[in-house]
């Protein structure tokens, strides 16, 4: 799950995670986490869609400054049973009665512009949310039409979301949007369980202290991050490397392209993130489960699974 949040962090083109699992596993606390390791972006001090430039801001909005600030990268929860208006935006009513102006407020949307939209429970989130993300998430543009107001604006983020798999299951739409699909289980050694106790118990003691204790960890994971990020245009994608993520998607028999290119994508960010030269079998290998396992057809006589599908199928095709 680590691994896949820092991939999407290296090269958020990659899509996205999802992360299924069982309750109590600290799915929500390590995406929540995951602002303090973010690098910060540069934007128009105020600006609603945190525009990088002043002539990028829209015109809808009202922006008195044009410093441009640093700020934290944003990563905006999205509740269930959150309203459309919420989500995607809407007029707003205080300006219209009290000034008689139609303007528009911004919604989820606009405020995970640059960052990520996290979704906790996402396979319980109202069919008509989906629909909204999916033509969102597909165009990387928010578009507004009601209330006399025609509106637009930038709307890329790196989509996560969590859900435990036993209180139903993603609408297959949604699934094929994540660029990354990872399971977390509950640790099965004493001593993981007895480490997790310990620190959970420390921070609850002192969090202040808990916190400064962490934070050179944090910053070491940011500077990564960061050397990722800089040298990931240099990685190398080689003829072999295609032919890898080629011939093990068609093993697996998986839809479509996008596999592929989800593979290769993740596969240059693992690069980049180790400081390899290149992508190599042994990077492929290590980011095929996360990239494939959920783009698989169901197989009902399968009951270990796509995760371990998947992992058998690398070991037959890329040894």
């Amino acid at each position: 799950m680590k691994l896949a949040l820092l991939l999407t962090a290296v090269d958020p083109g990659i899509g996205g995670v999802l992360v299924f699992g069982d309750r109590g596993t600290g799915k929500s606390t390590a995406v929540r986490a995951l602002a303090a390791l973010l690098p910060e972006i540069e934007a128009v001090e105020g600006c609603p869609v945190n525009s990088p430039k002043v002539e990028m801001i829209p015109e809808w909005a009202t922006v008195l400054s044009k410093d441009i600030v640093r700020k934290a990268t944003p990563v905006v929860d999205l509740p269930l049973g959150v309203s459309e208006d919420r989500v995607v935006g809407a007029l707003d009513i205080e300006r219209a009665i009290s000034h008689g102006e139609k303007a528009f407020e911004p919604g989820l949307l606009a405020r995970a512009n640059r960052g990520y939209l996290y979704i906790d429970e996402c396979n319980l989130l109202e069919d008509h949310i989906v629909d909204l993300l999916l033509d969102v998430a597909q165009s990387g543009e928010n578009v507004v039409e009601r209330d006399g107001l025609s509106i637009r604006h930038p709307a890329r983020f790196v989509l996560v979301g969590s859900g435990n798999p036993e209180e139903g299951d993603l609408r297959p739409q949604l699934l094929d949007r994540f660029g990354l699909s990872v399971e977390v289980l509950s640790p099965r050694d004493v001593e993981t369980r007895v480490e997790v106790i310990r620190r959970r118990d420390t921070y609850d003691a002192d969090p202040l202290k808990f916190l400064e204790e962490w934070r050179p960890k944090d910053m070491e994971i940011r500077e990564q991050i960061l050397t990722a990020r800089a040298h990931l245009p240099k990685v190398e994608a080689p003829n072999t490397a295609l032919y890898d993520c080629a011939a093990l998607c068609i093993a697996l028999g998986s839809d479509g392209l996008r596999g592929e290119l989800t593979l290769l994508r993740s596969a240059r960010a693992l690069a980049a993130l180790e400081g390899a030269p290149a992508v190599g079998r042994e990077h492929i290998r290590k980011v095929a489960g996360m990239a494939l396992s959920h783009r698989l057809r169901r197989d009902p006589l399968d009951e270990a699974g796509s995760t371990a599908r998947v992992a058998r199928t690398v070991e037959e095709t890329l040894p």
